[in-house]
C-alpha cells in the first residue's frame, strides 16, 4: 500500500516529496535516496507506469494530477509505459549502496529496469 511510512514529515510535506521524487525518477530513470524512501517511491512509480499502460482519458488525468511536470507525464505515456507493455509489474530496481557519511542512513539507488 503506497504511503504507509511517515518518514518524519507531515502528510502534506510527505505527499509533495513523493510526487517530486516520482517525477524525478520518471524524468531521469535513476534516483539516489535512502532505502525507506526508495521503497515508498517504488510503489508509487510502479502505479504510475501501470496507469500509463492504458492511455485512456481517465488514466491520463490521474497521471497528470500526480506527476508535477507535464513533459514528464507525456514521456511516461509515449516512451516509458510502452517499453513495459509485456511486463506485469516489477518496473523498478533498488540497489543498496551502503551508508551515508553524515548520519549513517542506509542509501540506495532506485532505477527503472
Amino acid at each position: 500500500m503506497p504511503g504507509t511510512r511517515k518518514l518524519g514529515r507531515t502528510s502534506d510535506s510527505r505527499k509533495a516529496m513523493m510526487r517530486a521524487m516520482v517525477t524525478y525518477l520518471l524524468e531521469n530513470g535513476k534516483i539516489e535516496t535512502t532505502v525507506t524512501r526508495a521503497k515508498d517511491v517504488r510503489s508509487m512509480a510502479e502505479k504510475m507506469i501501470t496507469l500509463g499502460k492504458s492511455s485512456d482519458l481517465h488514466t491520463k488525468r490521474q497521471v497528470y494530477s500526480y506527476v508535477t511536470k507535464e513533459d514528464v507525464a507525456k514521456k511516461l505515456f509515449d516512451e516509458i509505459s510502452p517499453k513495459y507493455a509485456d511486463r506485469n509489474g516489477g518496473y523498478t530496481r533498488i540497489i543498496k549502496i551502503g551508508v551515508r557519511r553524515g548520519d549513517a542512513a542506509e542509501m540506495a539507488i532506485l532505477e527503472l529496469v
